[in-house]
Formats: structure tokens, sequence, C-alpha cells
């Protein structure tokens, strides 16, 4: 449970818990920070015991919040109610300006229109019919000198206006200009259509009508620069069906009552470009130039410059649609059709990438998957099912991208492309090479002491406990022919290493002690070498112990499916000893043979490739590894790809330490300058440069990644909640392992696996490669684990940091030792379990009195012994009346520890004397029972 979680249920805010959790001395960070269920009980318990002071405190707070709270909303209905009424006014004001305007329209309600009323005119000029344009002129220009607002309006009762003067002030707001020369032109047949009343335009109509009313104050002091009226600025009267106005009618004249509504066209290139038009210098007219409606010739306007300003009083043109925003993010999506939204998804996508491509922010993604109950950051990756979720919100679907990526972008060692890809050896080209050879067999029948015995070394003596922990690769010359040999463990916890030595070889020898015969891994490792398909021999070792039985492990054989070629078989059996060096010779001449057989051959001329024997992490070296060529020639300085390392070869050494320049086919060489240690069984290849080499391992580690994290969010199941349920039951040891190679990590790692219990859950926190550090240390403190090495060593500091943390921290030589200390440190978890075991009776005989002491019991041993460190009952009948310990017990005059063979003795019990004659004294002591995991 999270503290926010745990804030909701004590109903406090998350604030309170954290600081709760801090005065607690809890480990907890944020709000978002979980805590365990003792950290859970603390803190109930913390706020269920508050002080009343506190408790007060709380609810002060939570008295002034409502109380807060109420004030701001009846502030909000104060508020509400302001703007209701102001918006009435507003309305109001509106109908009236509507009403004085068109007295028509008005209607007859019931509530009659308050019209507006204008100041009264000094002078009322002459309204002449002929004069049309020149008015319209002058009501546009009071109209744009005046700037009335709604709210500044004078309402006052006034009658209508009279029908002369109406008409005219209408004629003159509706009276259309003429067309442009260029559209009257090009369009000849126009449609005449019945233009619809805006909204819009009504509403600025009725400000129109306002300013109307005080048309009659007195002008301006300072002039005003004239403004050109357009007729895309002026509302149109609606034209009579079938009517248009020609294009030079004259200029002075006003159009009639019924003009044509131009079409406007809707293509951009069709509208009219106020800017376009030029003017003519001032004073100066064309004689047959056109003029406004106003008698102003168009050429002596002054230049407009910038935007040009709208007209007051009239509804301004209608701007294009604005263009579609630009989304922030673009949407990268496959659309198999219109209107389709599908996103195509490799793996578990990032959070960044997922908003992207549906075009929105980042944090509503997040938001939308903290409903699902998935925290994420925006540099964090979902699955498939949870994107699928989130994408149909927003209505996109997603679908797993099953096309073939391109070849470039795939691991060399993974898919081979055409510029990766090592040419095909041509028949030209192959070389015989030397045979890989690999021993197998149970642990301690000989197979490195015969190793020894060939190469004339002592391998086996440098080895931890004489047997063998990893793959050694050592290359040997027999009469001017070279042999490979790989030497495995036979530790069962090496089970991986011997199936990796199988699927290496050539030929498989396997090594049986003549005393023992056929043990387990000697089974198992026959299996691996059937299921490798490799060519199988048998060396039957330590022929020279007295205990020998090379015909029984020939009848062995036969019953395992291999059967020997001197009774009619088909595999190679050998006698040797490797103390005496007896039979190795004719060993290694069949081994020759069968390589002969096979015509092993490689192209020596050509990139290498091959496979990983062991890897480590070496101090002052890096990262090693050893290698097996499997054909061409690794070279110093070659740029290799392993998986997701790779490196530069910095150097090169044989199996005797010695540096090379070069390894051929079926060569086993160490390398060092790898960015990191590779797993032991991949495979390695020569890449053609080093940005190449970089770029497939990113992806490599990338791939790697994606498949770890489709692991860990799979779904749930019933078992598996189950399974955590009651592993959470169980005590819990957790481990965290350091080893010299990869090969014995896993080795370790998979029979720590193996060792079940149902009382304690085996947990392996980290494992890693190299010494143990102080970042060892800290995480083994951190997560309650011990430390464990296995053939690693300490760096500085290491032991007085993890006396100091109180870490425990082993390291072993031996793996026997390592598995024995988990099992002990397993069982030490387990509470102790005790048994009762009788050891004798006896019977109270008498009783004395001895003055200070008290009542002492004169009895008779019955059976068994009575001993001063065992428990003592006192039945009575069948009911038991007292249960403790003897304070002092006597033979005779004597004080002894115990009394035996039914002899007679004196007890005086701790604490009871209410004993009588005839009592049962029962003695029993509580034996600890043997745990099991």
């Amino acid at each position: 449970m999270r503290i926010f979680e745990l804030a909701q249920v004590l109903k406090t805010t998350g604030g309170d818990v954290l600081r709760a959790a801090r005065a607690l001395d809890l480990e907890a960070h944020s709000t978002l920070s979980r805590l365990d269920d003792d950290d859970i009980r603390m803190l109930k318990h913390h706020f269920a015991t508050r002080s009343s002071t506190a408790v007060q405190a709380d609810q002060a707070v939570q008295t002034r919040l409502a109380a807060k709270q109420a004030r701001a909303a009846e502030k909000l209905r104060g508020h509400t109610e302001a703007e209701r009424q102001k918006l009435d006014a507003a309305i109001t004001r509106a109908r009236a300006i509507d009403a004085a305007i068109h007295p028509r329209r008005a209607g007859t309600g019931s509530k009659p229109v308050v019209p507006v009323a204008p100041p009264p005119p000094p002078s009322a000029p002459a309204l002449d019919p002929e004069a049309g344009p020149p008015a319209a002129e002058t009501v546009v220009r009071a109209a744009e000198d005046a700037v009335i607002t709604p709210d500044a309006l004078t309402i006052e009762p006034l009658p209508p206006l009279a029908d002369q003067e109406a008409k005219v002030v209408i004629h003159a707001e509706t009276a259309a200009l003429e067309p442009d020369e260029k559209s009257a032109a090009t369009e000849d047949k126009r449609v005449p259509a019945e233009e619809e009343v805006d909204p819009d335009e009504e509403l600025a109509s009725a400000y129109l009508g306002g300013r109307r009313a005080q048309l009659s104050a007195p002008a301006k002091a300072h002039a005003m620069r004239p403004k050109e009226t357009r007729d895309v600025d002026l509302p149109r009267a609606p034209a009579a069906k079938g009517t248009r106005t020609p294009a030079g009618a004259p200029a002075g004249r006003s159009a009639p009552a019924a003009t044509v509504a131009k079409e406007r066209a809707p293509d951009a290139s069709r509208k009219r470009d106020r800017h376009a038009a030029a003017p003519a210098p001032a004073g100066r007219a064309a004689p047959d130039q056109p003029t406004s409606r106003s008698g102003i010739i168009r050429g002596q306007q002054p230049i407009i410059r910038g935007q040009p300003p709208i007209t007051r009083g009239t509804a301004p043109a209608r701007p294009a649609a604005p263009a579609a925003p630009k989304p922030r993010f673009a949407p990268v999506v496959a659309t198999a059709a219109a209107g389709d939204k599908t996103l195509q998804l490799r793996g578990p996508v990032l959070v960044k990438d997922l908003a992207e491509m549906m075009g929105i922010r980042p944090n509503r993604l997040i938001a939308d998957l903290m409903q699902l109950n998935v925290l994420v950051s925006i540099n964090q990756r979902v699955d498939l099912e949870r994107a699928g979720k989130i994408a149909a919100k927003y209505g996109y679907t997603v679908e797993q991208e099953r096309t073939r990526r391109s070849s470039s972008r795939k691991p060399a060692i993974r898919r081979l492309d055409a510029e990766d890809d090592i040419p095909d050896d041509q028949p030209d080209d192959m070389k015989p090479r030397p045979p890989v050879v690999t021993f197998l067999g149970h642990v301690d029948h000989g197979k490195t002491s015969l190793m020894d015995r060939i190469r004339q070394t002592q391998v086996v003596a440098g080895e931890a406990g004489g047997i063998t922990q990893h793959i050694g690769a050592y290359t040997v010359e027999l009469a001017g022919r070279k042999i490979t040999f790989l030497d495995t463990p036979g530790h069962a916890a090496f089970s991986a290493m011997r199936a990796r030595g199988a699927n290496l070889t050539d030929i498989a020898v396997i090594i049986i002690a003549a005393d023992d015969g056929i043990m387990p891994q000697t089974r198992e490792v026959i299996k691996q070498a059937q299921q490798a398909e490799v060519q199988i021999m048998v060396a039957i070792n330590k022929c020279d112990l007295p205990a020998a039985k090379p015909e029984r492990v020939r009848q062995q054989l036969q019953a395992e499916g291999l059967t020997p070629e001197e009774w009619g078989g088909d595999v190679v059996v050998c006698d040797v000893s490797a103390a005496t060096g007896k039979g190795l010779e004719h060993l290694l001449e069949m081994i020759l043979l069968q390589a002969d057989m096979l015509e092993l051959q490689a192209n020596p001329s050509r990139r290498a490739d091959g496979y990983v024997i062991e890897a480590q992490l070496e101090l002052g070296l890096g990262p090693t590894a050893s290698l097996l060529v499997a054909s061409g020639t690794l070279k110093l300085g070659d740029v290799v790809l392993i998986g997701e390392h790779f490196g530069r070869l910095r150097g090169l050494m044989d199996d005797r330490g010695r540096k090379v320049l070069s390894a051929g086919p079926a060569t086993a060489v160490r390398v060092m300058g790898l960015s990191g240690v590779p797993e032991p069984g991949a495979e390695f290849r020569v890449m053609v440069n080093e940005k190449r080499a970089r770029e497939l391992a990113e992806q490599f580690a990338t791939e790697r990644k994606s498949a770890e994290l489709s692991a860990v969010n799979r779904t749930v199941t019933m078992d598996n909640l189950f399974d955590k349920l009651s592993a959470q039951k169980k005590k819990q040891l957790g481990v965290i392992i350091k080893g010299d190679t990869q090969g014995s990590i896993e080795a370790i790692v998979d029979s720590l696996r193996d060792i079940r219990s149902e009382k304690i859950t085996l947990d392996i926190v980290n494992t890693g490669i190299g010494n143990v550090t102080t970042n060892d240390v800290q995480r083994a403190a951190a997560s309650d684990a011990v430390l464990l090495g296995f053939q690693v060593g300490l760096d500085t500091g290491v032991a007085s940091l993890a006396r100091h943390d109180k870490v425990r921290v082993h390291t072993f030589r031996i793996i026997y030792e390592l598995f024995d200390y988990v099992k002990q440190a397993m069982l030490d978890l387990i509470a102790p379990e005790y048994r009762e075991v009788v050891k004798g009776h006896a019977q109270i005989r008498a009783i004395f009195n001895i003055g200070k002491m008290g009542r002492i019991a004169g009895c008779q041993l019955l059976d068994g012994v009575v001993n001063t460190k065992a428990r003592v009952r006192i039945k009575r009948v069948r009911d038991v009346i007292f249960d403790g310990r003897i304070a002092s017990l006597r033979h005779f005059q004597n004080e002894v520890n115990e009394v035996r063979d039914l002899q007679e003795c004196g007890i005086f019990f701790e604490g009871f004397e209410a004993f009588e004659a005839g009592d049962i004294v029962e003695c029993y002591v509580m034996e600890e029972m043997e745990r099991t995991l």
C-alpha cells in the first residue's frame, strides 16, 4: 500500500501521513512510497493514539475549511446573480435599440418596446430624393465618429420616426454599392438569391440605430480623414427575383429597392482583394472613372496602408475559415483506408512515443494510465495490452507489427543480412582443421588428471578441492597435428557447462572410472552427447586400481545403448590410466582416426566466427572471454560482436598464457577489449567496422529489455496470485552472488533454484562478476541479504563496512561448501521444534523436614535416571500437581547431579513442598528436533 492510499483509509492528507512516517523513522520519500505491513500498522496506531490537542487542532482546521468553503459558495452565488441581472439588462437594451431602428419588427407584444431617444438636431436638413447617396455618406460618417457602447445609451420613450425620414435612413443604410468592374465583366450571369439576416449583423444594426439617434449632435471640431465605404461592409437589400443592376449604372443614381445580391464564390481566388486597387493621384480623375454613391471619386481617396478599418455600424465581412491548427504531435499511424486509425507497434512502447503517435500530450496519457493503476513516467514503456486500451479511448486501434524489417537493422548473430554476412566458403578455400575434443563424465572420475597427463601439466593441483569448476580449453600438438581439448566440470551443478561443451565439440570422450562405473552425471552427459549428434568415444580411467572392473563398465555401456567395438558395436572404448599414463597413446591415435573419418575442414582466410566458452571480469584486464574459433582467423585488432557486447580486441592469449597475434579454426583463445562480460555459449562474429557493431549491439540490448519487460508485465493468473500469497507467508533468505566467471554464476544460480522448501523462500537478489565491492555490501544491507562470493576476493574497505552494516559476507573456493552454507542458513531461519523425552521415574517413599531447608522427598528410583538439569513433574494418581526443576539432589549425604540404577535419593524441589508419600516423580527433557526444509 502506498502512502496516499493509506491517507484515504485514515481520512487525512498524504502530507500528514508522510510526516508521521518520517517521525517514526520509516523509509518514506514521497506520497508514492510503498509501505509494508509493519509500517502500516505503526502508522495506524500512531493516528489512533494521537493526543487530544492534535485531534482538536485537526477539528479546528476542518471547521475553518468548511466555513471558508461556505463563504466561497455564497460569494459565487452572489456573483452569478449579478451577472444574470447584467445580462438581462443588456438584452432589454438591445431589444429597445432594435425597436428604435425597425419599429415594424417590434411586433405587437404585451410589453411595448422603449425606443432610444436621440438628442434634438439643431436643424433638420432637407431631404432630397435625388440626393440619396450624400445622405448615406453622412450617416456613415456620423456613425464612424460616434463611439457608443450599449451601456452608454440613454433610453427614453420616443415616438417612432416619420415614414419619410425612416425610409431615407433605411434606404441610405441598405443601398448597395456598384459592383466591381472586373467582377461585372467576368460574371455575366448571376443567380438572384434572397440574403438571410445574420444575427451578428442584426445586433450591429441595433448599435447603428443608437448612433443614428445622435446624428444631429454637433460635429467634431477636428476634421476626419475620409474613409472608403466598401460594398462588402454594408448590408444589401434583398433583390427582386429576375432583376439585376447593370454594370454601367451611373454612380450618382441610387440603387432600386430590390438589388441583386452578389454571389460569393467559395474559392478564395474569386474573393475581392481589398488592397488590390491602386488609387489615382490626388486632385486628378479620369473622365470616365466611376465614382462612389457618396459622389467622391475613388481615385482621390488616400492610400490605405495595412489592414483597412472596419466601418462602424455595419457587419464586417466574414473572414475565411481558419486553417485547422497543426497538432503538436503528428500521429504516426499506418492507415489502411480513409478514416482508419491504426497504430503499428512492434512491442512495448515508450509513453512519449505513444503520445506522439496519437497527437496528445504525454501528461494526459500518464493520467489515463494512472486510472488503469499503472504508474509510469514519460520514459518508461507500456505493454501492448495497456497501449491498446489507451488508444481505443482516443479512437485508435493497436496492431502488432509483423512485417519484416530492413535487413540493415538486424543483429548479425540472429539474422544475417547482406551487409554483415560473411561470404560463403568456396570448396577451394577449405583446409583441414584440428578436431575439438571434449572430456565429459562424472565428478572425480579423472577428467582433468587425464588432461594434465596429456599436456604434461598440473592443472588439477590448482583447482580448489581437486575438482574442475570451469571449462578449460587447451591445444595439444601430437606428431605435427593439433587437437583442441575442452575439459568440463563433472559436478551436478555444472550441467549447463557440460551441455555447452557437448554442443561445441566434434568428438565427445566420456570418462568413466573403472571402480565406480556409470554414475548419474555419466548418464546425463551420454544423453547430451547423443542430442548434440557428435561422435562418442569412451575412456575407462583408473584401470591401474585393484578394484577396477573394466568389463563391468562395458556391460553398463551396452545397457545405455553404447556397444563397444570389440562387442560388435561402433563405440571406441579405451582402457587408460591417468596416474601411470597407460593407454594414452592408443586413445590419442583413436581420436585422430575419428577426426580423419569426419573430414573436418574450415576456411582460414575469411573473417572469424565461433562461440564463447567462458567469460569473466579480471582485475586490471576488464571483461575477458575464452573463445573457440569455428572458422576463419581471429586477429589482433578485429572488431567482435557478441550479443549486446562488442569491442576491438586489444589482446589475444593462448591456453598457456602466451600472447599471440591470431588464432585459426578450432583454436581456443582468451581475448580482451570487450565492452562487457558476454554470456557463455553465445556466438561471436568479426564485424567490418566498429560503428556497425555498436549499432547492432544496442539494438540487441533493446530487444532483450523489451522481452524482459513483456515477461514482467504478463497477465497475473489466480495460480500466480496464490503462489505469491503463500510465498509471503514464508520466511525469506536473500542472497547476492559474486563469481569469477559467468559460467560459475550460471551454475550456482541453477543449483540454488533447485533447492525446494515449504518453509523458506530463497530469493536471489543480484548476481555479478568480480570481487566483492562496497556497493555489493550496501545493496545487501538494503535488502537484508547474505553476500556470497565464489572464487573472488574482497575489495578494500568491504570487511569494515560489512561489520558496520551487520552484513554477512562469505567467500568460498569449492562449490560444495557454498551450497552447504546456503542450506544451513535456510535451516537457521526455521523456528526450532522440540519433543519431550522421558528420562526416568522415581517414587516418593518418605518425607523429611530439614529445618530451614523445608521438606525433602525421599525417593526410590524405579527406572532410568534423574538429573538436576532436566525438568520433573509430580503425578498423583493421574493428575500432575507440579512441573518444575530440582533445586538439590542428594545420594545419602553427598550432593550429586544424577542418580541412576534404582538408587535411593533425596530431592528438594524448587518452590514446591505439597507432595505426599506415594507420588510419582517423572524426569524428562525437551530435545530439539532436527530441522528440515
